[in-house]
Parts: C-alpha cells; structure tokens; sequence
C-alpha cells in the first residue's frame, strides 16, 4: 500500500476519534437508592494490551485514579515478588484472575484448582476476588458444575470471594446456558460481561429479560465493556452512534449498583475495553480506531460520576 493511503488511513482514525462526544450519551441518572453503610465503589485497571512493567503499569493506574488492578495470578515467584511491591508502593488493590487451560477435562481441572488454590492462600496482600474463567463451553453440564463446586470449596475455606465470567468460551458463555448454572448452583457468584451475551445472542437481550435479571441478581463484580450484537467491544463508547448501546448497559450496572447500595456491600467494576484486535482497527495499517487507555479511563470517570455515594 502507497504511502498516501497510509497516511489518509491514519488521519481518517484521529479525525474520528476528535470527533467523539466527550460524556456519557444523555440518559436519566441513576435512581437514588438509599445507601447503606458498607457500600464502596471501586474500579480497577486492567494490565491486557500493557507492556511495560508492572510497575510502571501500577504507576499509571494510581496517577488515573483507579483503586486497584486486575490481573492473572503469577504462578512464578518473581513476577509475583515484583506485583506485591508494585502494590505496595502505589497503595492499589488487586483482583485475580484463575483458569484452567488443557481442553482434556482431568487436566484442565486440576490446572485450575492448582491455581485456585495458590491465588487464596498467598496472602501477602488479600486480594479483593477471583475472577474465573471458567471451564469451557464445550464441558458438559456436569462437569462445569463440578468445577462452580471445586470453587465455592475453595473460596469457603479461603474467605476469598471467587467470582465465574460470562465469557465467551467458558462454562457461561450464553444467557439461557450461564441459567442453567444459576438455577442449580445457588452458591454461584458472577462476573458480569454482558457484552459476551450480546455478542453471542446478536442482541440487546431485549427477548431474555428474565434471564439476565437473574443474573443480575447473582453479579458482585462487573467488567464495564460495551458490546454490540456483532462484537463484544464497541470501537468508541463516545460516539453518539453507540448511545442506545451504551444505555443499555448502563440500566442492567444500574440495577447491579442499587442492589449492593441497598444491601450496603462493596462492589468492584474493571474497565476492560481491550486493545487491538479486540479494538478494531483500519486495514493495512492496523491503526486503532481509538485510544485503548482513554476509552478506560473515560469509563472510569463515568462510573464514579455516576455511582460514587456522593
């Protein structure tokens, strides 16, 4: 490709993204619950697409004004040595996330039991979570559901609250699938990803109302992504083609919020837009559409602004 169209590519994506709307498409606040004391809202950073260090990475998080980190659990000595003084040193929280990976089911479960187990029992700083990517899609429902009761063990045994993802892939990767598991595991904590079900679904969820309200009800942490019915991650939550989308997830974080403050439990969120290729980009040039970065920390601000006590 000429040099020309390289260049008209990538002034084409800047051009865009200065044309951005620069808040939160127009939309009713939040209805005023009443708070009870215990509620704390706090978001966290995630290092995918970072390749610095971990303290840089840290460092940059603190001075954005995140509480924590969310990050995979380092099974190596080091990198975990360098993780707890990276905390340390910025005063940031940290969440874990835990998988199996073998696609042979004996294996993958004691892969991420192993891990499971090392995540809640190093305390050197207590981690906020455990957040699972759990099992496959592929799994049988029995078998998944021995792995939710592998979990709930351990977190019993820990006190570390372990949460499982609505992720593509894994055991939750659909609305009505992640209700079956709902409905037989009343211990069963989620992650909430919607922006996996309205990727899978080709929808808004508008037809499964029942379902994700179930699964609301069941949501302690939530990964603030915007997904769409072709993707999971929107190229620019501030561009006013998405407000409808935006608004929509927006509503079901509302309901997740209102039900902490009521009960006057924290609630952790993870601003999780994701780099390139999860970010689309232009062809040829492979020039994101938007700033990975900017597009978490502008969710940041919007959900303090939105649901901080004050």
């Amino acid at each position: 490709m000429d040099k020309n169209k390289r260049n008209f590519l990538k002034q084409s994506a800047i051009l865009a993204s200065a044309l951005c709307v620069p808040s939160l498409p127009s939309f009713a606040a939040a209805s005023r619950t009443p708070v009870k004391e215990g509620f704390k809202l706090i978001i966290l950073a995630t290092n995918w697409g970072y390749n610095g260090t971990i303290d840089a990475f840290c460092e940059k998080a603190k001075n954005a004004g995140y509480d924590g980190i969310e990050i995979w659990w380092p099974n190596e000595d080091a990198p975990r040595e360098e993780l707890y003084a990276a905390l340390e040193k910025h005063g940031l929280q940290v969440g874990y996330l835990c998988a199996g990976y073998d696609s042979d089911y004996t294996k993958h479960t004691q892969q991420f039991e192993a891990a499971l187990k090392a995540a809640t029992s190093h305390h050197k700083i207590q981690p906020l979570y455990i957040n699972c990517h759990s099992g496959r899609d592929y799994f049988t429902f029995e078998q998944n559901c021995a792995l939710i009761d592998m979990t709930v063990r351990i977190s019993k045994q820990s006190g570390v609250p372990v949460y499982h993802e609505t992720h593509r892939s894994r055991m939750l990767f659909a609305a009505h699938v992640a209700r079956k598991f709902i409905e037989a595991k009343p211990d069963l904590r989620l992650t909430l990803d919607i922006s996996h079900w309205c990727n899978v679904h080709e929808s808004l969820l508008q037809d499964q109302a029942a379902t994700v309200a179930k699964a609301l009800d069941r949501a302690s942490h939530i990964h603030a992504r915007i997904g769409h019915p072709e993707g999971p991650q929107v190229n620019d939550p501030r561009a006013p083609e998405w407000a409808n989308t935006v608004k929509a997830h927006f509503e079901w974080w509302d309901q997740v919020v209102q039900k902490h403050q009521a009960a006057g439990k924290p609630l952790t969120f993870l601003t999780e837009f994701g780099p390139a290729d999860y970010l689309p980009t232009l062809p040829y040039t492979r020039q994101p559409l938007a700033d990975q970065w900017d597009i978490n920390v502008y969710m940041k601000n919007q959900l303090k602004q939105r649901y901080s006590k004050s």
